[in-house]
């Protein structure tokens, strides 16, 4: 995968050859996390090229880490499906996932702020358990941010589906919740809690829904890690 390579027979280095070229392994976490589609792995790299994605998607197929099918009934519509090979990393993605919330500092990560991504990520981990039967809307305000980029709507339907908007869906909306990128980015990596943001988080409409929203909301997988690192 690369052109050179580092030219030496330990299996760490050939891994590297292979894992180590940018956005691969960022990449690799979109997949361990599920998504199949190209639209869906852009959403969840969204600042990565959609040239650079279909490279890196030859390269891991070249691999033997994913496979390319199309998708039954559906001409033209490809998924990308991680193989026996890359099933076998989603420890080495977790590890790095896990080492990257506990030992790198808080303040670096919270510099590369993206609401595209933090909304993505909490719409495929968001918990509708304590959330009502039927439809519950939930609209994100990012005081923050330009018009363009401020608001978010999270529609989780009655089966537990949860679908992610940056337009007006036209549905009644359940609660607002209203608040700055960095806020709501520290509290989906675990860093706060709700309650600790206290006023820089201000909640609009249904109270039950308000409530509870520390135990529905979508926080990082890696939000169980201690941090360590300041």
């Amino acid at each position: 995968m690369t052109q050179h390579g580092y030219k030496q027979f330990c299996p760490l280095s050939m891994a590297a050859e292979v894992l180590c070229t940018r956005w691969t392994m960022v990449l690799l976490r979109e997949l361990v996390a599920g998504s199949t589609r190209f639209n869906d792995l852009r959403r969840g790299v969204p600042k990565m090229s959609p040239t650079l994605l279909s490279q890196r998607l030859k390269e891991l197929e070249l691999a033997g880490i994913i496979e390319r099918k199309e998708v039954a009934g559906e001409k033209g519509i490809f998924e990308y499906r991680l193989t026996e090979a890359g099933r076998d990393l989603r420890p080495v993605v977790e590890a790095m996932g896990f080492w990257g919330q506990k030992w790198v500092e808080s303040r670096l990560s919270l510099k590369n702020l993206d609401p595209s991504l933090l909304m993505w990520d909490m719409r495929r981990n968001l918990n509708p358990s304590p959330l009502p039967e039927g439809r519950t809307v939930i609209q994100f305000l990012y005081q923050d941010l330009p018009a363009s980029k401020r608001s978010w709507w999270l529609i989780v339907e009655k089966h537990g589906e949860v679908d992610l908007c940056w337009y007006d869906p036209g549905f009644d909306v359940d609660l607002y919740v209203s608040t700055d990128l960095h806020t709501m980015t520290a509290i989906w990596m675990g860093l706060i809690t709700v309650e600790k943001a206290g006023a820089k988080v201000a909640l609009t409409g249904d109270q039950h829904i308000a409530r509870k929203m520390q135990t529905w909301l979508g926080l990082s997988p890696f939000a169980i890690e201690p941090k360590r690192a300041a």
